[in-house]
């Protein structure tokens, strides 16, 4: 049994073949160009799957089924993205055009952050679970929700925006034109500006930090930073992780106290951290979940499909 699995990004269209094992067996990518016209990208995803064919020796009447995980709102009942602000998308037919030029019978879409938490769920830390959370620690912070074995879209497939709960009223300016949003303080970027900020206290005042040192070596201040200079004692940078693990556990705690997931899963470039993070996380997280004494407990972990959880979550959308 194969199934092709698309990772449509705004940067790189990326595709692969997973087995029954939800093995990655074939992988391919090309650039997304998403300035171009949107048939163009059509085809691409078309030969990206043929070409992946060819290498396996694979007709298309060997794939069982064939998924897409799109940024934006799609309706996967008649195949349609309907909005994306990376690609110039609006209520394009993407399945129906791609059926035509690569007839695999069985199509599904799905919103990228709800087709990794999706294969989350089926292959990877919350395999066995019927409700789990995914939340993506990147340059925002990405989330995707499965309720009874389903991926929660609300009434109009626009649900999931885990980010932009605001735990902070009047904080950071958000992206998204609200104040004091999860991700402003939870995600890389947030992560960032909370180091930079550390940063010009510390010049400000005289006080030395071995951020400073780090970022004089790499160039630039990034999600490592303070992380680095903590595991080497920096009080400073002890400072600034523990805010961030303050509203990270903070916006987990609110996730659970809503939704009661038996799973949930941090993934992103912060989820690197590992175990080491989930240690720190846990005692906050479990003083403002409600009924902590009385309920089995969320199970917190580190998601496991990493990079390939867009093909692999797309591959198992029709499971």
């Amino acid at each position: 049994m194969y199934r092709i699995g698309i990772d449509l990004g705004g940067t790189n269209i990326a595709a692969g073949i997973v087995n029954e094992k939800f093995e990655i067996v074939a992988q391919d990518s090309t650039p997304t160009l998403p300035s171009r016209p949107n048939i163009e990208i059509v085809d691409d995803i078309a030969m990206l799957c043929k070409k992946l064919c060819e290498k396996m020796n694979l007709t298309v009447d060997d794939i069982d089924s064939l998924g897409i995980a799109s940024p934006g709102i799609v309706d996967d009942e008649i195949g349609h993205v309907v909005y994306t602000n990376n690609i110039a998308f609006k209520n394009f037919p993407i399945l129906p055009l791609l059926r035509e030029r690569f007839p695999v019978k069985e199509m599904h879409i799905e919103n990228d952050a709800n087709a990794a938490a999706w294969g989350e769920a089926i292959a990877g830390a919350a395999k066995g679970s019927k409700s789990s959370v995914m939340i993506t620690l990147g340059t925002g912070v990405g989330g995707g929700i499965v309720t009874d074995g389903k991926v929660f879209k609300g009434f109009n497939s626009a649900a999931g925006e885990l980010g932009h709960v605001v735990i902070h009223v009047d904080g950071r300016q958000c992206s998204c034109g609200r104040r004091g949003c999860w991700e402003t303080y939870s995600s890389a970027t947030g992560l960032i500006n909370t180091t930079k900020e550390k940063l010009a206290e510390c010049e400000a005042t005289g006080r030395k930090t071995l951020m400073t040192d780090i970022v004089a070596q790499k160039g630039k201040v990034n999600g490592r930073t303070s992380f680095d200079a903590m595991r080497m004692g920096d009080e400073a940078a002890k400072e600034v992780v523990a805010e961030y693990v303050k509203y990270l556990a903070s916006g987990i705690a609110s996730m659970i106290n809503i939704f009661q997931p038996e799973v949930i899963s941090l993934g992103g470039g912060i989820s690197n951290e590992g175990q080491s993070l989930i240690d720190m996380l846990e005692a906050s997280v479990r003083e403002q979940q409600y009924g902590t004494e009385h309920v089995p407990l969320t199970d917190i972990r580190i998601a496991k499909l990493r990079n390939d959880a867009g093909i692999i979550g797309a591959a198992v959308l029709g499971l």
